[in-house]
């Protein structure tokens, strides 16, 4: 082992005192260090993201969303284009694909799709059952035709999921058609279905058109404490006496009614900052005053099924305090760590700086001059001589 340190310390000596390689060392070390440096600062300088997102339908209160932080986030450094689709299902086959990078969809959805992120869960939706004269409860849709949107869409899979638990068997006590949004402002009266399945914020400006100019009511659906543990997805919802119509009264008084989570989802590739700037903004008070509902932070981790996205982790990791302990402990650490390497850096200071200078050797037989003068030293044998002049000269003097 002595003889390997000793070779070693013999190697670095030699690289030492060999000034070339020395400097070229030095000005590796030193771009190194500039490109460590900048990067730093390049992960401080604001910058511009560009995002793509869905509300779905147009008509939907999504998409109204949607368009809300469109306007809102570009003072926050986002650029959002609103890309309209017919429903979450699409909505998440385009994240999936990568084709999209925001899109705000209803809960209950199958989580299959692995490059799709939760962002946050938004406040839960309304699944209004608005149903023609005739029908007063869930057992009167009985042979009735049922609007459920898009066939296999989000709506559909709610609204199966919904009226089986309450008896109803699909294709069999009832059927299903599916005329979209757009359409059903389109039809006349005499053709548009018994019942339309519809999810979305309330008041909705769609039920409300087709309450007060299609003659529909919205039937209340009792919401038992059992779905939500079948289906994680729900909650108890209400819609308020009086919400779509005065005269007549509809509802004529607070219903209960099933709530769907509505959830923000992102692309795995989305950049996490940009995550967390349209998080910033989506729970920011002008928004939700905006939107005209409550946008809290506290349910945003209500799971979707999907993966945490990056940005929500951010995102929540910005709203910690500044320093808590496990922070100061890793800033011991790190004191610890930045000491190591300023101890480090000035070994290799003055490695860099080359080997001290020899001290210079008189050549042999020569006195060194002494400190503070040139003049050599006076001989030994003229010192006793001079000195008996001096005391002669001194006694003449005083005679």
């Amino acid at each position: 082992m002595n003889e390997i340190e000793q070779y070693l310390a013999d190697l670095l000596a030699r690289l030492q005192r060999n000034d070339r390689l020395r400097m070229a060392l030095a000005w590796i070390l030193i771009l190194l260090l500039l490109g460590l440096a900048g990067k730093f600062a390049y992960e401080l300088m604001p910058r511009k993201h560009s995002l793509t997102i869905t509300g779905g339908s147009l008509l939907s209160q999504r998409h109204f969303l949607a368009r809300i932080l469109e306007e809102e986030a570009y003072n926050r450094g986002v650029s959002l284009k609103i890309v309209p689709v017919s429903g979450s299902l699409e909505a998440l086959e385009r994240v999936d694909e990568g084709k999209l990078d925001l899109a705000f969809i209803q809960g209950g959805l199958d989580p299959a799709y692995e490059n799709v992120r939760h962002v946050a869960t938004v406040s839960p939706e309304i699944v209004h059952f608005l149903v023609k004269p005739g029908v007063e409860e869930v057992a009167d849709v009985r042979g009735k035709s049922v609007n459920m949107g898009e066939r296999n869409g989000a709506v559909s899979v709610i609204a199966h999921q919904v009226l089986q638990i309450a008896g109803l068997v699909q294709n069999v006590d009832y059927v299903e058609v599916n005329y979209r949004d757009h359409e059903l402002v389109e039809l006349p009266r005499e053709r548009l279905p018994d019942v339309i399945v519809m999810v979305s914020y309330a008041p909705s400006d769609l039920v409300e058109f087709l309450v007060q100019h299609r003659g529909y009511r919205v039937l209340e659906m009792a919401f038992p404490p059992s779905l939500s543990k079948k289906l994680g997805w729900v909650g108890d919802a209400k819609i308020l006496g009086y919400m779509y119509s005065i005269v007549p009264p509809i509802p004529p008084k607070d219903i209960q009614v099933v709530g769907v989570n509505m959830h923000l989802v992102a692309g795995k590739q989305v950049n996490p900052r940009a995550v967390a700037k349209v998080l910033e903004t989506l729970y920011d008070l002008r928004v939700a005053a905006r939107f005209g509902q409550p946008l809290s932070e506290d349910d945003m981790l209500l799971t979707s099924g999907f993966p945490v996205s990056e940005g929500t982790l951010l995102y929540l990791s910005r709203k910690q305090p500044l320093i808590d302990q496990a922070m100061f402990d890793k800033l011991k650490a790190l004191a610890g760590l930045l000491m190591t390497i300023g101890s480090m850096l000035l070994v290799i200071f003055k490695w860099f700086r080359g080997p001290e200078p020899e001290p210079e050797h008189p050549p042999e037989g020569v006195d060194k001059p002494p400190e503070g003068g040139t003049a050599p030293p006076e001989a030994p044998g003229l010192v006793e001589p001079i000195k008996n002049l001096q005391d002669h000269l001194a006694a003449l003097n005083k005679n």
